[in-house]
């Protein structure tokens, strides 16, 4: 991440790590926050849940970068700090009442669906700048910025493009006056040409961790 912040001429406190530690198990956790590592992504609430309670003696930040379930929002909102994946006005607005008010608004992304696949969470461009302005009004939450999980770059294509529709989409929000700082980009495969072209907060799991072991059959 240094390197790759210094071929960018950028400054390496700029770009934030999130430790993804979905399906690790909490030794895993422990022994990278021993190094001092504080933020950890995870998808799965009751398994996150786990976790937050056998690490609940270290000062972690904990984001939750999954799909979100109306069913699920109470829990996130009063466990988490940090919600990576916002992509209808429904669930942010879910998270904003859920939000315990001894806690500091919640931190909040947007994700966009900048590929287009249908298959693919997020919100579409045409649609970004109304959602987002939504979001920025809701008073439990603190919209931070634009999240998005580019789907794999066809042979010849240009791998910063997505990263690029990203930024431009973050640049002018921020352009029309919402008080933007994150674009969450970036992860274990792509991260160099995420910071490359914008990220400040970088998701990286296997790189850290190292490949997941299949699940196996019964």
């Amino acid at each position: 991440m240094h390197l790759a912040c210094d071929l960018a001429g950028r400054d390496a406190r700029a770009v934030q790590l999130v430790a993804v530690s979905k399906t690790r198990s909490t030794d895993e956790v422990r022994a990278l926050a021993e190094t001092g590592q504080t933020a950890f992504g995870e998808n799965y609430l009751q398994e996150a849940l786990g976790k937050m309670e056998a690490l609940a003696d270290l000062p972690l930040q904990w984001h939750f970068i999954g799909p979100l379930q109306s069913n699920k929002t109470r829990e996130i909102a009063a466990r988490f700090d940090w919600v990576h994946g916002i992509d209808r006005l429904k669930i942010a607005q879910r998270l904003s009442d859920q939000r315990p008010d001894d806690l500091p608004p919640l931190s909040v992304c947007v994700q966009v669906n900048v590929s287009g696949e249908d298959s693919k969470s997020g919100c579409n461009l045409e649609d970004l700048p109304a959602l987002a302005t939504a979001v920025h009004d809701l008073p439990r939450l603190k919209l931070r910025g634009l999240m998005a999980i580019p789907a794999p770059v066809a042979d010849g294509a240009d791998p910063a493009a997505p990263f690029i529709t990203l930024r431009d989409a973050f640049n002018a929000l921020y352009a029309n006056g919402l008080p933007l700082d994150t674009l969450s980009m970036g992860m274990s495969d792509d991260f160099e040409t995420a910071i490359a072209h914008g990220a400040t907060l970088v998701r990286i799991g296997t790189a850290l961790f190292g490949p997941r072991t299949p699940k196996t059959s019964p």
